[in-house]
């Protein structure tokens, strides 16, 4: 697979919103983001459908595919960051001009529902792409200093980021051991295993699959994370990198149930590559934006994630 990188973001540049999955509840927090990227000195172009909504979806397939296409072809827009995640990325899929998105490689931003556009990005293109903070989630309130900081420095700057620092006293920890490298890739563990078995899901031969994941119980996790074992996609990587499992958990103490950490042991205690978690990438604020495609190394002997090459040109 030949890696893409966009060019780096300067000042001045004009960024491309889009809402390829659900509309915010409240529509105000487009708005809110749109200030705070032209607050940094980024012109900023809103998709004509943005806004919209059919049911769940933040407008009908064809407006939703309209806008990542114009975004992909305006030659001034530089990079494309998305509203928010929700559902919807998948319906759009097979109806992608990914010749268009190969001959203007672009910044493009987002996580949740977006892993599904990333993932085939990646697999279709070669194009390197940023789970990292949205528009109306993360931009639209008071965007946490850490997630700020790592976001603009691997856009705006094309040398090696290098070695991942958590957040204030927060600390990496090993499922396994060892030391390993490979390119990122992975995304909602959701979206991930409704790609399974499709042309869209990357082979992940190689690959350091980072997860994260919200709402789902452990025995939805655990029917999932099967599902990649059976797929042979975890025998496949050279290592794992476990995010924020955000309301994962079992409330309701009537039921049996094994916990979320007896899962995650379960699928990734026995695996003889390394494997990280508490990593701080999800659905949380404080949150560290990592891009498709670009290599990565493990050390989960000494508990630190590394990014060993520039994520943009």
């Amino acid at each position: 697979m030949k890696i893409v990188k966009p060019q780096k973001l300067s000042k001045g540049d004009l960024i491309g919103i889009i809402s390829p999955a659900s509309s915010p509840e409240d529509t105000t927090k487009i708005n809110s983001g749109v200030k705070y990227l032209e607050g940094l000195g980024y012109k900023v172009e809103v998709g004509k459908n943005v806004g919209k909504s059919y049911g769940y979806l933040a407008g009908s397939n064809e407006e939703r595919l309209e806008d990542l296409h114009y975004m992909f072809k305006k030659k001034e827009i530089k990079a494309i960051i998305c509203v928010r995640g929700g559902y919807g990325s998948p319906r759009i899929l097979d109806k992608i001009d990914y010749k268009l998105v190969a001959h203007n490689p672009k910044i493009f931003v987002g996580y949740s529902d977006i892993t599904a556009l990333q993932l085939a990005f990646l697999e279709k293109t070669g194009m390197v792409s940023f789970a990292g903070p949205m528009l109306a989630v993360d931009f639209a309130d008071d965007i946490n200093p850490f997630t700020e900081e790592m976001f603009w420095a691997l856009l705006t700057s094309n040398k090696k980021f290098g070695k991942v620092d958590p957040p204030g006293d927060e600390k990496i920890f090993h499922i396994t051991n060892g030391n390993s490298k490979g390119r990122l890739a992975g995304g909602n563990l959701s979206l991930i295993t409704s790609l399974v078995g499709t042309e869209f899901l990357p082979s992940m031969k190689d690959k350091i699959l980072f997860l994260e994941e919200t709402g789902e119980l452990p025995y939805r996790i655990d029917r999932m994370l099967n599902q990649l074992k059976l797929s042979r996609i975890l025998s496949q990587i050279n290592g794992a990198i476990l995010g924020a499992f955000t309301d994962c958990n079992e409330t309701d103490p009537s039921k049996k149930t094994l916990t979320l950490g007896e899962v995650i042991s379960d699928y990734f205690g026995k695996l003889d590559v390394p494997v990280v978690y508490n990593f701080k990438h999800g659905h949380i604020k404080e949150n560290i934006t990592i891009p498709f495609g670009i290599m990565a190394n493990i050390n989960a002997s000494k508990n630190y994630v590394e990014i060993i090459e520039g994520t943009v040109s």
